[in-house]
């Protein structure tokens, strides 16, 4: 039996500070789907990093190559496989002069995302960003993955340090047929200051219209006007990734 496939709509926008750069945008994602399982993952590159977006990009690759291929038994042991595949590769990636754990800075990124086997899965997650699972409009029993920041707000996890292992979190997803993922560009339009609250004057109107459109173009392009925003990129400057995805 054919399972028909989740309805994506997923967008990156290039912060204020890196268009005044002249940096690209450091955000990445990606997706994967095979019958009734679905993988997503948005990755964030730090900005003081010299290849933050490459270190993006070969996260959420190669978490989605390997975990599309898992089961819900196994999923927390082959995510923890599939972080220890990318930072191998960013080991011996020719921009990495050192070609050794010591060169795994110049490509510190972030990650939160998950995975799904119908409408049962799991959160992962390391540093800022954020995941939120829910049924239909059922605004009220959200499932959320919180970012998780150090000493200072501005200061965060990311997959390529030495101790990766201890900020990688889980968080169980049941019955959920709505997912978003986003990174911390966009947390703090969706979340309070103190990440305890959702801004449903945000969250709601925005995926509302994207449960609607049924031009799936015209959804990426509104979703991006909206994350690239004169005021939006004001507010935050920083590099903003959004991912929706309807599981049903």
């Amino acid at each position: 039996m054919k399972h028909k496939r989740p309805h994506i709509i997923a967008t990156s926008v290039c912060g204020a500070l890196h268009k005044a750069k002249n940096m690209p945008c450091q955000d990445y994602f990606c997706t994967a789907h095979n019958g009734k399982k679905s993988v997503a993952v948005v990755s964030d590159g730090a900005g003081s990093a010299k290849y933050g977006k490459i270190g993006a990009k070969i996260i959420c690759e190669t978490l989605c190559n390997i975990l599309i291929k898992s089961n819900l038994k196994n999923i927390k042991k082959d995510i923890a496989k599939a972080i220890k595949i990318a930072r191998e590769k960013l080991i011996i990636h020719r921009y990495n002069i050192h070609k050794s754990e010591k060169g795994l800075i110049d490509f510190s990124a972030t990650l939160v995302g998950f995975f799904c086997h119908d409408k049962y899965g799991i959160f992962f997650h390391i540093g800022d960003g954020a995941g939120i699972a829910y049924k239909s409009s059922d605004y009220d029993n959200m499932i959320i993955s919180e970012p998780e920041n150090g000493a200072y707000s501005c200061e965060t996890y990311f997959y390529t340090m030495p101790d990766w292992s201890e900020y990688l979190r889980f968080t169980d997803i049941e019955d959920a047929d709505r997912i978003l993922l986003m990174t911390d560009g966009v947390t703090g339009f969706v979340f309070s200051d103190d990440c305890y609250k959702i801004r449903y004057n945000f969250l709601v109107p925005v995926t509302e219209y994207l449960e609607s459109e049924k031009d799936k173009k015209r959804a990426i392009n509104a979703l991006y006007n909206t994350l690239n925003d004169r005021k939006a990129q004001r507010i935050n400057p920083d590099d903003k990734t959004m991912l929706w995805m309807k599981l049903s």
